[in-house]
């Protein structure tokens, strides 16, 4: 009998906040909310990036990996090696700024032949339970991606996600001026096939920029996730009961976030 593969989350933390500099800390560990001290005797600030950690560890994850990149140490000195959190941490340097599916690559020798769990630290999301759910939806059906879909009233600040008449993922359209879809990605998880077909397409990738490198462009998961499925792969999308999701990497929505959090005390 084939033994559980190992679950383990990815966080990419290297990027620069443009939208929202500048900011007093790594947008990561950006306050919001509270969280009770261990004694019982009272409360301090929860950084949002926490968030996504404790949901890697409900959905089973043995570890996890975030990825920064040079100057942001103060993200390292705050979570330390998850010992907080029950859950150990491990930190890895990205040098190349491209884009996010780099970011998740740099773990590649640690994490090949494990479930991944990802999701990205600046975004607050329900129902808690969404990556256990994704997670058997990956293990049932065999899939080699499963993505958490949410409606989405701002289509033009995420990838919304063009469905075929069976409701199947068709396309994902990568940041749209104008949109009328209404539902996005904003979770996964995936197979080994999938962290071997990351590698292998960001290889190739990086030997045609580097004979044009005038062809160079920003990359995204959405990318990635498209570029496996029109090669094959099994791309699955499931909708969540009660999903929502809040990008506090945009301001208006980092003040809502912040509100929402003051009025549940």
């Amino acid at each position: 009998m084939t033994p559980p593969r190992e679950i383990v989350g990815i966080i990419p933390a290297a990027g620069k906040a443009t939208r929202m500099s500048p900011l007093p800390c790594s947008k990561e560990i950006f306050p919001i909310g509270f969280q009770s001290v261990k004694d019982g005797r009272g409360v301090r600030p929860k950084p949002v990036g926490q968030y996504l950690l404790e949901y890697f560890r409900r959905a089973g994850a043995k570890r996890a990996y975030i990825v920064i990149r040079k100057g942001k140490w103060d993200i390292p000195e705050y979570f330390g090696d998850g010992s907080l959190l029950d859950l150990p941490i491990g930190y890895l340097i990205m040098n190349l700024p491209h884009g996010a599916p780099y970011t998740v690559d740099q773990a590649y020798a640690f994490v090949r032949d494990a479930i991944i769990l990802f999701g990205f630290p600046d975004i607050l999301i329900e129902p808690e339970d969404a990556y256990p759910r994704i997670v058997a939806h990956l293990e049932a059906t065999n899939a080699d991606v499963v993505l958490g879909l949410f409606p989405t009233e701002q289509p033009h600040l995420c990838d919304p996600i063009v469905f075929d008449e069976q409701g199947r993922i068709r396309d994902i359209i990568v940041k749209p001026a104008h949109s009328d879809l209404r539902f996005t990605w904003a979770v996964a998880a995936w197979a080994p096939t999938f962290t071997q077909f990351l590698h292998e397409y960001l290889t190739e990738l990086e030997q045609v920029t580097a004979a044009q490198p005038s062809s160079r462009r920003e990359l995204y998961m959405s990318h990635v996730i498209m570029a496996a499925l029109k090669s094959g792969l099994q791309v699955e999308g499931l909708h969540l009961p009660g999903a929502r999701f809040t990008d506090i990497g945009v301001p208006e929505n980092l003040l809502q976030a912040l509100r929402a959090q003051l009025t549940s005390l």
